[in-house]
């Protein structure tokens, strides 16, 4: 019961807070919502029991992406792109998507309702006791079969950012 009341949530807050990303005018603003969205997911991560996922998605996303994110923001002047940009017909492409994607929405809802339960090709699914501890499972097989690909990776990770720093590094 308290899963599910948490699932719902933090589902809410990363819906709000994902709304409040898009309709914000100040890029800060959007970044901090995205933020807060991000960690929304992160937490219905955690009460699916997918604590990997979870891990992750705060350390990768929460805390590299968005550091990334915030320095472009403070970086790029965006009040001169703002004013560049014209808005002139997308407000009625939009509005258009809105209504396409509600309808979706709509008719999944309603065909959800009107299909019985055993009809439904899907399993059942397991209780979380007998679920395989999944950060284990997921370490055993990266630390093993796949060492060299995840050493290449974190090769590839270092010159890169070893290349960016090079590259903003202003001449003297």
């Amino acid at each position: 019961m308290l899963d599910k009341a948490l699932f719902y949530i933090f589902g809410g807050v990363a819906v709000l807070s994902a709304a409040l990303m898009v309709t914000r005018r100040n890029a800060v603003h959007s970044a901090v919502f995205l933020i807060t969205s991000l960690l929304a997911t992160a937490g219905i991560y955690l009460t699916l029991r997918a604590e990997f996922l979870f891990i992750v998605q705060i350390i990768l996303y929460v805390g590299g992406i968005m550091v990334l994110f915030v320095f472009v923001i403070m970086l790029v002047n965006l009040d001169v792109a703002l004013q560049q940009i014209q808005f002139s017909r997308q407000k009625w492409v939009a509005l258009i998507v809105a209504l396409a994607l509600g309808a979706q929405v709509g008719l999944m809802f309603w065909s959800t309702g009107h299909v019985k339960r055993s009809n439904l090709l899907l399993p059942a699914a397991a209780p979380a006791d007998k679920l395989p501890p999944n950060s284990e499972t997921v370490a055993q097989s990266l630390f093993s079969a796949y060492l060299l690909p995840f050493e290449i990776a974190s090769l590839l990770l270092l010159v890169a950012m070893i290349g960016a720093v090079v590259m903003a590094k202003k001449k003297v």
